[in-house]
């Protein structure tokens, strides 16, 4: 027997392809890579061309039968609606590789490049890429079908507020198109007391319900009404109307709760102010700077309404001040939460309208000991010469009733204070149909609220208004003190500019 020592080594076999005679290593075919494919084309079968469809208004790609679905260019989900139109992939045809070949964007061409595996003769598995083009066909879906038409719609929410004042309706605008909840409607109109927002589906409309309830305090009923029945496969066509009542009261409101609601609340005064509304109302006592939070729940039990319209509120003239330290307050507190951002404090006024005459102070008590100096102008609602209907306030003790109530300080004219405003809030389109100076009004009080009060804004964007930016601030002594949103809290709005091709398609920030 010969004896091999470890250094030998063994060489490895080598064939003829049994079609043109090349030299290759042995495979289960005997062929060499270039006679299999062309004896076999894994590929056969697969369509080399398919279409897309694509609604231009809503810019959704169809993903039969009936899905519309919201993809970008070379995304991951626009690659999976198009493997789903390539038909001829299964068990045997094995799917290894896609991906996008960059096309124009305006071509109305996609290119998808793929690999695929398949066992042909005697077992060897062949690889091949090949390009599937996909040619984009213009199709308007069924909802901008709808949205066209305007008239047409299934579900409607109406949204109401029963207020003089609008300011919980102007918040409630910024919310929405901060998280886009009115983004499904097919039209929106706006009405005295409120907004329509109408849909073509029921889900879109109780969506945008259930976000209702979540951001306001609210209460909501639906109605419907048959519009057709097919008797033979017992199908009914409804059309149904959500409606939404959002309490009565705005921010800066001066209100009177009843005294089982007091109570409920931490022995609450019965005579609060409003100081914002948010998911629930919240509250201040002016006399103890006691604060409470109602939400929409509590307040359907126990309703109260304002004492007073905003345009009821008169100019007084702060003549003294005198702040109530912590140790003296604790006697007057109730039980429940006390405000530390507001400052409790004595305070002497009187009416602009009665300054040079001989005229005594009004003493009252107010929350705004942190704003107010001698020589400042605060709004007030004088309880003692209103006539008012109100319940609540009837069953008080008059010892109990103020005779002036506080409820924000006045800087200075709203003229400058415009002028000086470099920002700006986005707006529903209908939202503001009646451009009244009413609504104007309103409007601009709604956005000096945003400068006074920084919690309110902090769930609404800002953007930055770069007219006003661009133009050097004029010089104005009397309006310094009055509050402004640093450029921080602003945002930078988006453009749309022109692109390369002259479209205007291009997005960006500037």
């Amino acid at each position: 027997m010969e004896y091999m020592g470890d250094d030998a080594t063994t060489s490895t076999a080598i064939i003829l392809c049994c079609q043109c005679g090349t030299q290759i290593e042995p495979n289960p075919a005997n062929m060499c890579v270039a006679c299999l494919r062309a004896q076999v084309d894994i590929s056969e079968g697969i369509p080399k061309q398919a279409v897309l469809h694509f609604c231009r208004q809503c810019e959704r790609y169809l993903q039969p039968p009936s899905c519309w679905l919201k993809a970008a260019l070379e995304s991951r989900e626009l690659l999976a609606v198009c493997l789903k139109k390539v038909k001829g992939i299964n068990k045997e045809v094995r799917l290894v590789d896609a991906g996008f070949i960059w096309t124009e964007p305006h071509s109305k061409r996609l290119k998808v490049k793929m690999t695929i595996q398949k066992e042909v003769m005697n077992g060897a598995v062949l690889q091949q890429v090949f390009i599937v083009e996909f040619v984009v066909h213009n199709q308007m879906c069924e909802d901008c079908h709808r949205v066209e038409a305007k008239d047409y719609w299934r579900a409607c929410v109406q949204i109401r507020q029963k207020t003089t004042h609008k300011k919980t309706l102007f918040y409630l605008e910024q919310l929405m198109l901060k998280h886009g909840a009115h983004a499904n409607s097919t039209s929106i109109k706006q009405v005295h007391d409120g907004l329509d927002f109408y849909y073509g589906a029921q889900q879109d409309a109780r969506r945008l319900v259930d976000f209702l309830s979540s951001v306001v305090p609210c209460r909501s009923s639906f109605a419907k009404e048959l519009i057709s029945h097919d008797i033979h496969s017992n199908v009914y066509n409804y059309k149904i109307s959500f409606s939404a009542e959002i309490v009565p009261v705005c921010k800066d409101n001066v209100v009177c709760v009843g005294s089982k609601l007091a109570q409920s609340l931490g022995n609450l005064g019965q005579i609060c102010v409003v100081l914002r509304v948010t998911q629930a109302v919240h509250l201040i006592d002016p006399n103890t700077c006691q604060i409470a939070e109602v939400n929409g729940e509590k307040y359907w039990r126990n309703p109260f309404l304002s004492l007073c319209d905003p345009r009821q509120l008169v100019e007084y003239t702060v003549m003294d001040i005198e702040p109530i330290m912590d140790k003296d307050r604790k006697h007057v507190a109730g039980g429940g939460a006390v405000s530390h951002k507001h400052i409790l404090a004595d305070v002497y006024v009187i009416k602009n309208s009665e300054l040079g005459t001989t005229a005594e102070q009004v003493h009252c008590r107010s929350h705004l000991g942190h704003l107010l100096q001698p020589g400042d102008t605060v709004l007030g609602f004088d309880v003692r010469n209103a006539n008012h209907n109100n319940e609540h306030l009837e069953k008080m003790k008059s010892e109990r009733i103020p005779d002036v109530v506080l409820v924000k300080k006045l800087y200075s004219d709203s003229t400058k204070r415009a002028r000086r405003r470099k920002w700006k809030l986005k707006h529903i389109d209908a939202a503001h149909e009646m451009d009244t100076d009413s609504v104007n009004r309103d409007y601009n009080d709604f956005l000096e609220d945003l400068e006074e009060d920084p919690a309110s804004r902090q769930q609404i964007n800002i953007y930055k208004d770069e007219a006003k930016i661009a133009v050097e601030p004029e010089y104005e002594s009397d309006n310094e003190d009055a509050p402004q949103i640093s450029l921080m809290e602003m945002m930078e709005d988006l453009k749309i500019s022109e692109d390369a091709t002259g479209e205007e398609g291009a997005a960006m920030l500037e």
